[in-house]
C-alpha cells in the first residue's frame, strides 16, 4: 500500500506533462492545398504556417482573380485601375488591410521573398507548395510589369489616401476615384526605380533557376535592365519629391542602399562583374559602412552587406573577407543588442525605437530572416551559433513565447489575433463589428516595448497586416520546414492568458500536494514497519 501511496508524485508528474504535451493548435480547415497531419514530409506546423502565409497574400488581391482563387471572401475588384491614364494597372497586392496598392513597399516584399524562396526551396518542396510560391510571386511581378508600363515610367501608387481611409467595407465596394500616380523620366523616383529593378531581378533568378520558366525569366530581366537604367538617372532623387502623395505613407529616406542593393542583383542574376563594381562605386560613394539600421522596406543595408559577401564569394574576390566583416559587424550588433537604438524587451523581443514603434515584429523578423541568410557563411562556428540562436528566439517570441502568450500569426492558436485591421477579414461596414472572415497566416504589427497587445481592430498600429510584414514569416517558416524537428512553441500553449501569479500559484500547489503525498506515505510506511516490531 505505501508503495503505490510514494509513486503517487511520479504519477502526478505524468499526467502534468502529458496536459502540458497537448496539442493546442488549431486544425487546418478544409482548404486546397492546406497541409492536413501527415500529408507533407518535415515538421506539419511549419509546413502549416507556411501554406498559410500564402494564402494570405492571395487574400490580398487585387484584379480580377483566377478560377483558383481560395478565399471565398475575396472577390474581383478594383477592375478600373489604370483608366484615368489609359492603361491596363489592375492586378497586384493590397497593400495592407485597405485597398491602396504601392510599387516600394511591394517591390521589398518581392525581393526578400524571392530570395528566401530561392535559398529555401527545399521547404517549399517539402510543404508541397511550390506551384503556390510560383503564383504568388509572379502575381506581383505581372503587376509591376504592367506598372513599368515604358522604359522610364513606373507607377508607384493606386487611390487616394484620404478617400480610402474614410472607407471601411468590402472590396465590392471600392470608392473612387482612384488615381495612377507615377514617376517618369521629368520626374524621377531612383530608390522606387532601383527598388523595382531588384525585385525584377531577384524574381527573374527565381523563375530561372527554381521554376525554370526561362521565358517568363527572360521578361522579367528585361524589366530589370530598364528599371536599373531608369534609376541610374542624374540627378538622384527621393520619389516622393516627385509623388508627393507618398509623403506619411511610403516615403523613403534615401536611394542609397537602393542603388547598391539593384546593382548586386543584377550581378546575381547576370554574373556580370560590372554591376557588382557599380555597386561597390554607390557603396563607397555613398559611405553606407557601419549602418545599424533596422532592415525593412526602406533601409536595406543590412541585407546589402549579406549579399555582398554572396557575390564577392560566387567572384572569389580577394576582398571577401572584408565584406564578411561589415556583415558580422552588423550582425554582431543585432545578436547581442550592442546598439543604443535596438535592446530586447523584457519578454525577448528585438525592438529598435522609433522602427518597431510603428511594427514590432517587422524589425525582428527582417533581422532573424538576414540571421539565418547569413549563418552558413560566418567565420566561425560561435558566430553561426549566435546568429541561428537569435533567430530562433525571435521566432519563438512570435509563435507564443512572449509574456502576452499570442501566436501573432492569424488562426492557428486560440490565443491567435482575433480582430486585424483588415476590413476584408472584418467582412462588413462596421469596423467595430466582429470579425466574419480567418486571415489564415496574417502577421499582425505586433506588441508594443512592453510586450502588451491590444487585439482591437481600431488600434492598427498594432492589429494592422501587411505585405512587407509577411515577407520575412515566410521565409522563416521555408527554413523552419527544413531544419525544425520541434513543434512551434504555440503547440503546447494552453489557451488563454494566465497571468504569472497563477502560473507561479499552480507550481506551488503541485509541489505542496507532491510534499503531502510524501509525508503521508511516510507516515504509513512508519507505522506498517513499527507493528511488525
Amino acid at each position: 500500500m505505501y508503495k503505490t501511496i510514494l509513486l503517487l508524485p511520479i504519477l502526478v508528474l505524468l499526467i502534468i506533462k502529458k496536459a502540458l504535451a497537448q496539442n493546442y493548435a488549431i486544425p487546418a480547415p478544409d482548404i486546397a492545398d492546406f497541409p492536413q497531419p501527415n500529408s507533407t514530409q518535415g515538421n506539419y506546423e511549419y509546413t502549416k504556417l507556411l501554406a498559410y502565409s500564402l494564402y494570405f497574400y492571395e487574400a490580398q488581391r487585387s484584379g480580377k482573380l483566377p478560377l483558383d482563387n481560395r478565399v471565398t471572401w475575396r472577390h474581383d475588384s478594383a477592375l478600373e485601375d489604370g483608366k484615368d491614364v489609359n492603361l491596363d494597372l489592375t492586378g497586384g497586392y493590397y497593400d495592407a488591410g485597405d485597398h491602396l496598392k504601392f510599387s516600394f513597399p511591394l517591390s521589398w516584399s518581392l525581393t526578400s521573398l524571392s530570395w528566401g524562396a530561392y535559398e529555401w526551396y527545399d521547404g517549399y518542396q517539402s510543404a508541397q507548395q511550390t506551384t503556390r510560391i510560383r503564383d504568388m510571386i509572379k502575381w506581383g511581378t505581372d503587376w509591376l510589369i504592367k506598372a513599368h508600363s515604358d522604359q522610364q515610367v513606373l507607377y508607384v501608387m493606386i487611390g487616394d489616401e484620404n478617400v480610402d481611409h474614410n472607407y471601411w467595407g468590402p472590396d465590392t465596394g471600392i470608392p473612387l476615384p482612384r488615381p495612377s500616380l507615377s514617376i517618369n523620366g521629368t520626374k524621377l523616383g531612383t530608390d522606387a526605380a532601383a527598388q523595382a529593378a531588384a525585385a525584377m531581378a531577384a524574381a527573374s533568378l527565381f523563375f530561372k533557376d527554381k521554376v525554370q520558366d526561362i521565358d517568363y525569366s527572360n521578361t522579367l530581366y528585361l524589366h530589370a535592365q530598364q528599371l536599373y537604367d531608369f534609376a541610374s538617372i542624374k540627378p538622384f532623387t527621393k520619389y516622393q519629391s516627385s509623388v508627393n502623395q507618398i509623403e506619411g505613407l511610403y516615403a523613403s529616406s534615401g536611394f542609397a542602399d537602393e542603388l547598391v542593393w539593384s546593382s548586386l542583383w543584377l550581378y546575381k542574376l547576370t554574373k556580370n562583374a560590372t554591376y557588382f563594381d557599380l555597386a561597390v562605386n554607390y557603396f563607397n560613394e555613398f559611405k553606407l559602412s557601419g549602418s545599424n539600421n533596422v532592415i525593412n522596406w526602406d533601409s536595406k543595408a543590412g541585407v546589402v552587406y549579406i549579399l555582398f559577401v554572396q557575390c564577392a564569394t560566387e567572384l572569389n574576390r580577394d576582398d571577401v573577407n572584408n565584406w564578411k566583416a561589415e556583415a558580422e559587424r552588423y550582425l554582431d550588433t543585432v545578436a547581442s543588442q550592442s546598439s543604443d537604438q535596438c535592446k530586447l524587451t523584457k519578454g525577448g523581443l528585438f525592438y529598435c525605437d522609433g522602427d518597431s514603434d510603428a511594427a514590432s515584429l517587422n524589425p525582428a523578423l527582417n533581422a532573424a530572416f538576414a540571421s539565418l541568410l547569413y549563418s552558413p557563411l560566418s567565420s566561425s562556428p560561435s558566430k553561426k551559433d549566435s546568429y541561428i540562436n537569435f533567430a530562433m528566439s525571435q521566432i519563438n517570441y512570435l509563435l507564443g513565447n512572449n509574456p502576452a502568450k499570442i501566436p501573432y500569426v492569424i488562426g492557428v492558436h486560440p490565443n491567435s489575433p482575433q480582430n486585424p485591421h483588415h476590413s476584408g477579414a472584418q467582412g462588413g461596414n462596421d469596423m467595430n463589428g466582429p470579425t466574419l472572415n480567418i486571415l489564415y497566416g496574417g502577421i499582425v504589427g505586433g506588441p508594443d516595448k512592453h510586450d502588451d497587445y491590444e487585439d482591437k481592430r481600431p488600434n492598427y498600429i498594432q492589429s494592422e497586416v501587411a505585405l512587407d510584414y509577411n515577407a520575412p514569416f515566410q521565409n522563416l517558416m521555408a527554413y523552419q520546414v527544413i531544419n525544425s524537428k520541434d513543434d512551434p512553441y504555440y503547440v503546447t500553449l494552453p489557451p488563454g492568458r494566465p497571468s504569472r501569479t497563477n502560473v507561479a500559484l499552480i507550481v506551488s500547489l503541485v509541489i505542496v500536494a507532491i510534499i503531502i503525498i510524501i509525508g503521508i506515505g511516510g507516515f504509513i510506511y512508519w507505522r506498517k514497519t513499527r507493528g511488525q516490531k
